[in-house]
């Protein structure tokens, strides 16, 4: 009866589905350092890095670069990624808080006076595909 029980309340945990977003990256001029993916599942914590759902990263390949974010449950996404040619693990920015290195955002790209809200970024991953984002 135990197992039966314990079976019931795992079940949905295990019938949740995985997936697998295959990123390509556009544009990156150099092969320095590495490319940093930021994935966030929330509009209210979108660019704040300490509240980031998923990160991941990958050596720089001049031209494009691929990244695979596996096992995200189904769900709304917004991508933010820069390349940090100098690996110090952080983006650089100038004194007015401009971006010294490339970034990028799924569906959007900078505006004018800062980045592009969740909304304009944000995507359903229903099941596992492929984005392109350009630097």
């Amino acid at each position: 009866m135990k197992k039966i029980l314990v079976l019931v309340f795992l079940l949905p945990l295990i019938s949740q589905a995985q997936h697998n977003l295959s990123v390509e990256i556009n544009g990156v001029r150099t092969s320095n350092g590495s490319i940093k993916v930021a994935v966030y599942n929330k509009s209210d914590n979108f660019l704040k890095f300490d509240q980031v759902f998923k990160a991941d990263s990958v050596k720089a390949q001049k031209g494009i670069t691929r990244i695979s974010l596996n096992d995200l449950p189904e769900g709304e996404y917004a991508l933010a990624i820069f390349h940090d040619e100098n690996n110090n693990e952080k983006l650089d920015t100038n004194w007015l808080g401009v971006p010294k290195e490339d970034i990028g955002f799924s569906n959007a790209s900078m505006k004018t006076f800062g980045p592009p809200p969740y909304k304009e970024c944000a995507f359903k991953l229903i099941n596992s595909h492929e984005i392109q984002i350009s630097l």
